[in-house]
């Protein structure tokens, strides 16, 4: 081996470990806070409501970020914006930790989310530019680990940390981290010179050419529609509030398809959504998020409500899942990158849906170790899913558009996450409120509800499942066939 290539490899190795490390930090500060929400209600003597906007402002500053970030990788130094990503977050976790006010930790809580939303649209991007087609799924499954791990541990910090030193802790513990990442980010992401044939030279360049009007009405589109969710959840999907912001995202995102179309530099050139391979990876991606996180915000409240379990057990129930997805995720990017991703993201869809079916059939009502067997069922599905697809979707870009197709790629995947648990609450609620009986043909268990909830994220499953026969067979070196 070259002393080049030794350089080569060490850069690649920093890179990872700047990359794994943020996005766990990222999901932490997602986590860690739907614990910690109650301790903030009652320092800050809150209502429900005023506190439910320390998770909701993140959510959607960082709904709207995702895509923007992307945009900004593929004209501007991914470096540069990476380390500006994290700079943000290290400020927005500061004022959090020193916020004397509800609205100024809300304030706090929002630049938080505006650097965090850089973190998975450039995490991604970077190693898309930084390795080549074919020796990219280890290092993505290594990225979807660590969303893995940090979902697993973040409740439990908030947790502990809360309760030896207090919630401000965490923000602080935050901003020491980030502070500590930039340096590394400095040195050995990408930078402009690595970017792709079409890169502006310099900011202001970039600025130019970044196209405001058709970033902002995707951007605005995709928050609004997570608005629209996130409240129908709480108020009814009725509820103007609720339907109106769809209505308005619906508009945006007819402006968005009318301006890419129109302007002479364009936020994402129409070809990308001809992208028979990338809009596979993007369908198969949000469906498939639509029922992991829908299954896991129901599994705690099905244990909770009618098997009767503690919160300690469900995190017992719960955690070889977690702990699956964090082994199993780099395993199986390694193996997309030699088989291929569209058989392990088809097995692992199956996996998921005869998990999910399982539950609605047998486990709702039942006992609970049915209950977690169903998780970890799905867990093992998720992981065989969630880095090859990834691998899928960058393999089915160009350089030059790997940001922003990343971006909303991990868009899409991120409002899938955020759809899933609110339709399947809501589902489950206008369920339970008909009492009538199971919709499952083979329902042998005790809980009707539950299995009709489990049963919808199996429709979910089988939806994303179609849309998985358009991704690329093969991704090796060269390959660019489907």
């Amino acid at each position: 081996m070259t002393a080049e290539e030794q350089v080569g490899q060490r850069n690649t190795r920093l890179l990872l470990v700047v990359v794994v490390t943020a996005i766990l930090i990222s999901v932490l500060n997602q986590t860690f806070v739907n614990v910690v929400v109650p301790d903030i209600r009652q320092d800050y003597g809150a209502t429900q409501g005023q506190a439910g906007w320390v998770i909701t402002g993140y959510l959607l500053v960082f709904a709207v970020g995702i895509p923007l970030y992307g945009r900004i990788a593929d004209l501007y130094s991914l470096r540069r914006t990476f380390a500006l990503g994290l700079l943000l977050l290290a400020a927005g976790s500061l004022a959090c930790a020193l916020a004397p006010s509800l609205p100024l930790l809300v304030a706090g809580r929002i630049l938080q989310a505006a650097g965090a939303s850089a973190i998975p649209a450039l995490g991604f991007a970077a190693v898309a530019k930084a390795l080549p087609e074919g020796s990219r799924g280890t290092a993505l499954g290594l990225l979807s680990s660590s969303v893995g791990v940090g979902a697993a541990i973040g409740p439990v910090l908030g947790g502990v940390v809360t309760g030896l030193a207090g919630w401000h802790a965490l923000f602080f513990l935050t901003v020491f981290l980030a502070a500590l990442l930039i340096p590394g980010a400095l040195y050995a992401l990408p930078g402009v010179a690595d970017g792709g044939s079409s890169k502006p030279a310099g900011f202001m360049a970039a600025v130019r050419h970044f196209d405001v009007p058709g970033g902002l009405s995707l951007a605005l589109s995709a928050g609004l529609a997570l608005f629209g969710v996130t409240q129908g959840q709480v108020v009814g999907f009725s509820s103007p509030i609720s339907w109106g912001s769809f209505v308005v995202a619906g508009l945006l995102a007819g402006a968005f398809a009318w301006r890419i179309r129109a302007a002479s530099d364009p936020f994402v050139t129409p070809h990308l959504f001809r992208n028979r391979a990338f809009l596979a990876a993007a369908v198969t991606g949000f469906f498939m998020m639509f029922t992991n996180v829908g299954s896991l915000v129901l599994v705690p409240l099905l244990l909770s409500e009618v098997n009767g379990l503690s919160a300690f057990r469900i995190g017992l129930v719960l955690a070889p899942g977690a702990l699956v997805v964090a082994v199993l995720s780099p395993v199986a990017g390694k193996l997309s990158d030699r088989f291929g991703p569209r058989t392990l993201v088809r097995v692992g869809l199956v996996v998921i849906g005869l998990s999910t079916f399982s539950i609605s059939a047998f486990a709702a009502g039942a006992s609970s170790v049915l209950v977690g067997l169903g998780i970890l069922g799905q867990s093992v599905g998720f992981a065989l899913v969630n880095s090859p697809n990834a691998n899928a979707a960058a393999a089915s870009l160009s350089r030059d558009e790997s940001g922003v197709g990343l971006g909303i790629y991990q868009m899409l995947f991120f409002l899938g996450g955020g759809f899933g648990p609110a339709v399947a609450a809501t589902f489950l609620a206008v369920r339970q409120n008909a009492g009538s009986g199971a919709l499952n043909p083979v329902f042998a268990a005790s809980s009707a509800p539950f299995s009709d909830a489990f049963l919808l994220l199996t429709a979910s499953t089988i939806v994303s499942l179609v849309a998985a026969s358009g991704l690329k067979k093969n991704i090796g070196k060269g390959d660019k066939g489907a």
